[in-house]
């Protein structure tokens, strides 16, 4: 399981809604919005990790 980091929702990465690639990570997250939400400032997210 991963965690969506913009909604905290815990995320199967197979049945992901959508993925990003960032710093040679991958993040999974539980919709297209959260996905969008991330692009726009992954740093925003990553640091409350």
């Amino acid at each position: 399981m991963a965690k969506d980091l913009v909604c905290d929702m815990e995320v199967e990465e197979d049945k992901a809604a959508a993925t990003s690639e960032y710093n040679g990570k991958t993040y999974y997250f539980c919709s297209g919005g959260c996905k969008v939400d991330f692009d726009k400032d992954p740093e925003k997210f990553i640091n409350k990790e």
